[in-house]
C-alpha cells in the first residue's frame, strides 16, 4: 500500500495509492487461497477462472494475493509456475488483442528456452515456427519495431516476423492448427521444466466491446493446451453487456441465461465473487489506512494481525488495546464514527472508501493552509456532507449563503441529538477527578452507535439523511466552518449567493461588510440617504442576519447597521431589532462601545438584550460603563 505524505506544521496528510495493496487488508486471502487450490487441481487443467467484482471492489488486490500464493506455494513443487500478468485495458490501440495477449503468453515462454543446449535450441526453432503463425499485420506497423516486438526481443526483423496469411489464425483450422503446435511446444523438453503457465487477467470490464472479445477468443485459443491456466479478474456483468453489444444479442429469459452469458461461460468454467466488504471489514479497514502513517512496520503487521483474529473471531476493534489519548486511539474513534454512512454509502467498495480518505486529507491539508482550524473528525464530517449527501450539502449551503447557518445547525443539533448533554462532553467539561474519561474501547462502541434517543423537539423540516448526519460528532461550530464550507462550494462549482437578497444591492452589502476600510467608506453617506426606503430595509435585515450567523463580521457590519440608521431615520427600528439579534455571548467589547454616543431611549434595549446573553465580564463592564453614561447624560 503505497503511501505519500504532505504536512503542514506538526500534521501530516497521507495519500494512498491506487496501486494494489502490499499487505491483505481486506480479508481476501480465502478468495486468493480458493483461486490457487484450483490452479494446482490436476483434474482441472487447464482451466479458465473468473474472479468477478465491481470495479473497486479489490480483484487486482487479490490477483496479487493469488502470484504470492503461486510463488509459496511453488517452493518444492515438480516444475516452475510461470506467472503471465496482462491488462487488456493498456493494449496499444493500434495492436489486436488477440495479438496482443498471445504475444505476451509467447514473450514468458521466450526467456525460458536455453539457448546454450542443443535441446533448448531445437525448442527454440519450434517456437519461431509458430510464432510466424501470427498474422502480425493487426499488430505492428512494418516500418518500425512496436510493442510485440519488444515483447520478442530475440526474434527476427519485423518484415521476417510477418505472415500475410489471413487463413493463418482464422476459421477453426487455423486456430486447431495453432493449439496443436502449441501444445507441442509446451510438450517440447526445451520446456519441460515449466508445468504450469498462469495468466492473470486484469482489467476486461474496461475495454470496449471488440477488444473484451478478442481477448476472450485469444485465451479460448490456449485453453486446449494442458498446463495453461487463465484467471480473468472482471465484472462478470460488465464483461457479458460487452459481448452482447458486440454480437447484438439478445437478453436472456427470466428463468435463462443470456446468450452473451453462455458465450462467457463456455471459456470461464466457474466464477468467484469477490466478496464487497462487511461492516466490520469496513471499519477495519478504516482504521489500518490511518492507522499505516507513521508506524513501523512490525507494529502494524501486528495491527493487521489483530483485525484479521477478530474477524475470525467475531469481536469488535473496541478489543484493540491502544493507548488513552494517542493517534491511534483517535483513529479507532474516527473510523468507529464513519463506518456507518461510509458502510452503507459505498457498499464495501475499498477504492471508494480509499479515495475518501484521500480527499479528505486533501481538504484538510488545504483547508489548514487556507487558515480554517479546524479538527480532523470535523472535517470528515463535513466531507460526508459533501461527497456523499449532495442533496443535504447544497441545503447547508444555502443556509450560509441566507445567513441561517448558525440558527439551523444549532436547531438540528437539538433535532438529532436532543437537549441534553452527551456522555462524552459532559465527561470533558467536567474535571477529571470528578467525572473520569472512559476507556477508549468505551468511546468506539459509543461512537459506532446507530441509533441514539432524540428528545421530542420540532423538526424544522430536516430530511432524514441530514439528521442522522448530525449524529455524527462533532457538534459543528457555524462560525468556525463557515470558511471551510465557501471553500468545498469553489470546489463543487457551486454558487453562494443569498437569492433572497435583489441583486442590485449585492454589491453594496458586500462592500457595506468588507474587511476593506476603503471598500466600506467608498459607499458614502448620500448614496445611503438615496436608497429608497424598501431597500435600506432589506439591507437591514440582510447585515443583521448575516452578523449573527457570522459574529467575526460585527466589527465592519455593525458600523454600516448604524451609518444606515443615521442615515434612514425611518429604520432605526430595525436597526435596533437587528443589533437585539447578535447574541450577548458573541458581542465583543469595541462593538459595545460604538453605542455610545448614540440615543440611549433608542438603543438601551440593544444593551439589555446584549447583557443578558453576555458570558465575558469585559462586555458586561463595557456596558455598564455605557449605560451609566447615558444615564449621566439625561438619555
Amino acid at each position: 500500500m503505497g503511501t505519500t505524505t504532505t504536512s503542514v506544521g506538526a500534521h501530516a496528510f497521507p495519500l494512498w495509492s491506487d496501486e494494489p495493496a502490499d499487505r491483505d487488508l481486506l480479508a481476501f486471502r480465502a478468495v486468493a487461497e480458493t483461486v490457487a487450490d484450483a490452479i494446482f487441481d490436476d483434474d482441472l487443467d487447464p482451466i479458465a477462472i473468473g474472479l468477478s467484482g465491481a470495479w473497486g471492489s479489490g480483484k487486482t488486490s487479490v490477483l496479487e494475493l493469488v502470484v504470492a500464493e503461486i510463488g509459496a506455494r511453488s517452493q518444492g513443487f515438480d516444475g516452475k509456475v510461470l506467472v503471465v500478468p496482462t491488462q487488456p485495458w493498456r493494449y496499444d490501440p493500434a495492436v489486436g488483442p488477440k495479438e496482443s495477449l498471445i504475444a505476451e503468453v509467447l514473450g514468458a515462454l521466450n526467456g525460458e528456452f536455453n539457448e546454450s543446449d542443443p535441446v533448448g535450441q531445437a525448442g527454440l526453432l519450434m517456437f519461431k515456427k509458430l510464432v510466424r503463425k501470427v498474422n502480425w499485420t493487426k499488430a505492428v506497423r512494418m516500418a518500425a519495431r512496436t510493442a510485440i516486438t519488444l515483447q520478442l526481443p530475440e526474434f527476427d526483423d519485423v518484415l521476417g516476423l510477418v505472415n500475410d496469411d489471413p487463413e493463418s489464425l482464422e476459421g477453426e483450422k487455423g486456430m486447431a492448427a495453432f493449439r496443436e503446435e502449441f501444445q507441442a511446444l509446451l510438450d517440447d523438453p526445451a520446456l519441460r521444466h515449466i508445468s504450469r503457465v498462469v495468466v492473470l487477467v486484469d482489467d476486461l470490464d474496461r475495454c470496449l466491446p471488440d477488444t473484451v472479445v478478442e481477448t476472450l477468443e485469444a485465451i479460448r485459443l490456449f485453453l486446449s493446451a494442458k498446463g495453461m491456466s487463465f484467471v480473468i479478474a472482471a465484472d462478470e456483468d460488465r464483461v457479458a453487456e460487452a459481448i452482447q453489444q458486440k454480437f447484438h444479442s439478445p437478453d436472456g429469459g427470466t428463468d435463462d441465461e443470456s446468450p452473451a452469458k453462455l458465450y462467457l461461460h463456455k471459456i470461464v468454467q466457474t466464477t468467484i465473487p469477490v466478496p464487497a466488504l462487511s461492516r466490520f471489514d469496513t471499519e477495519a479497514y478504516l482504521f489500518l489506512l490511518l492507522a499505516k502513517s507513521g508506524l513501523e512496520d512490525d507494529a502494524y503487521e501486528a495491527l493487521v494481525s489483530q483485525c484479521d483474529g477478530l474477524r475470525i473471531s467475531g469481536g469488535g476493534l473496541d478489543a484493540i488495546e491502544v493507548e488513552e489519548g494517542s493517534r491511534l486511539a483517535d483513529h479507532l474513534v474516527t473510523a468507529a464514527r464513519l463506518t456507518p454512512i461510509l458502510y452503507e454509502k459505498f457498499h464495501g467498495n475499498p477504492r471508494r472508501i480509499k479515495r475518501f480518505l484521500n480527499d479528505l486529507n486533501v481538504r484538510q491539508s488545504i483547508a489548514q493552509r487556507r487558515g480554517f482550524d479546524l479538527a480532523p473528525d470535523a472535517v470528515a464530517k463535513l466531507m460526508v456532507l459533501e461527497r456523499i449527501l449532495t442533496e443535504d450539502f447544497k441545503q447547508v449551503l444555502d443556509w450560509l449563503a441566507t445567513n441561517q447557518l448558525r440558527d439551523k445547525l444549532e436547531a438540528l443539533e437539538l433535532v438529532a441529538n436532543g437537549p441534553s448533554v452527551r456522555v462524552d462532553e459532559e465527561a470533558e467539561a467536567s474535571p477529571a477527578a470528578e467525572q473520569p474519561k472512559p476507556p477508549v474501547k468505551a468511546k468506539v462502541a459509543k461512537a459506532a452507535a446507530d441509533e441514539i434517543v432524540v428528545a421530542s423537539v420540532p423538526d424544522d423540516g430536516f430530511t432524514d439523511t441530514l439528521k442522522r448526519w448530525a449524529k455524527l460528532p462533532p457538534a459543528l461550530n457555524a462560525t468556525a466552518i463557515s470558511g471551510y464550507l465557501y471553500l468545498a462550494a469553489s470546489f463543487a462549482k457551486i454558487e453562494v449567493i443569498d437569492t433572497g437578497l435583489p441583486e442590485r444591492l449585492r454589491d453594496l452589502a458586500a462592500a457595506l461588510t468588507s474587511s476593506l476600510k476603503v471598500d466600506r467608506t467608498g459607499i458614502t453617506d448620500d448614496a445611503l440617504r438615496a436608497l429608497p426606503e424598501t431597500d435600506a430595509r432589506t439591507l437591514v435585515g440582510y447585515l443583521g442576519r448575516r452578523t449573527r450567523d457570522q459574529p467575526s463580521i460585527q466589527k465592519f457590519s455593525v458600523e454600516s447597521l448604524l451609518r444606515l440608521a443615521a442615515t434612514q431615520p425611518a429604520v432605526t427600528g430595525d436597526v435596533v431589532s437587528a443589533l437585539k439579534s447578535i447574541r450577548g455571548v458573541d458581542v465583543e467589547v469595541a462593538t459595545v462601545v460604538k453605542l455610545r454616543p448614540l440615543d440611549g431611549v433608542t438603543y438601551g434595549p440593544v444593551l439589555a438584550a446584549w447583557k443578558s446573553g453576555a458570558t465575558s465580564q469585559q462586555v458586561v463592564n463595557s456596558i455598564a460603563v455605557v449605560e451609566n453614561e447615558w444615564a449621566g447624560n439625561g438619555n
